[in-house]
């Protein structure tokens, strides 16, 4: 199965959560798409319920399923506790941070302009999306990149660099400081679910 492309919007809405991180989806519409409206049937079974929470962080990151199953059993592997190593892991990708660190507005910006070839960690160019960053690396973005208007535009409205991050606007590079706490990862996401679902 191939990443999704649809409508970022629509599938914000069927899952109640803002896939793009700007809240605007929902804002007018806070209910899922269809004829039917906001009078369609809530009750989920368990089951139901797992899928949507794997549905919700897999949109989130922009994975498709073999990646995003990939992780996950690579996150069992690792020492701790097994939801929280996994949503390490999809922290610690190169598009995320560089959503992070405000040089993109959406995650999906993020990765063009990481499989454009803009950006670099420790100096060396990267145009891998699914590249995992680790603590104490630096992102940055090419000289020639570094007038790019998308770039100046996200960098303006940005206004959130979360602590594990440490970011310098003269340079236009930051510092994947330590891997992130529970505590500062999505809120909305229980990843418990998710572990119990591939685990049925």
């Amino acid at each position: 199965m191939s990443r999704y492309t649809g409508s970022v919007w629509k599938k914000s809405r069927r899952l109640g959560i803002s896939l793009t991180g700007t809240g605007k989806e929902l804002d007018k519409r806070p209910y899922a798409p269809g004829q039917h409206g906001p009078n369609q049937r809530k009750k989920m079974s368990e089951y139901g319920l797992q899928m949507q929470e794997k549905q919700k962080l897999r949109f989130m990151y922009g994975l498709n399923e073999r990646q995003f199953r990939t992780l996950f059993v690579r996150a069992g592997k690792m020492k701790g506790i097994h939801g929280e190593n996994f949503m390490i892991l999809l922290e610690s990708r190169l598009d995320n941070l560089v959503y992070r660190l405000g040089l993109a507005r959406t995650r999906r910006q993020a990765r063009q302009l990481v499989n454009h070839g803009h950006i670099t960690v420790d100096g060396s160019r990267v145009d891998i999306p699914s590249y995992s960053v680790k603590p104490g690396q630096t992102i940055g973005l090419r000289e020639k990149s570094q007038n790019l208007d998308i770039v100046k535009e996200a960098i303006e409205v940005n206004t959130f660099v979360p602590e594990y991050l440490t970011f310098d606007a003269d340079k236009l590079e930051g510092t994947y400081s330590r891997f992130p706490e529970r505590s500062e990862l999505p809120a909305e996401i229980n990843e418990a679910l998710i572990v119990e679902f591939y685990s049925r």
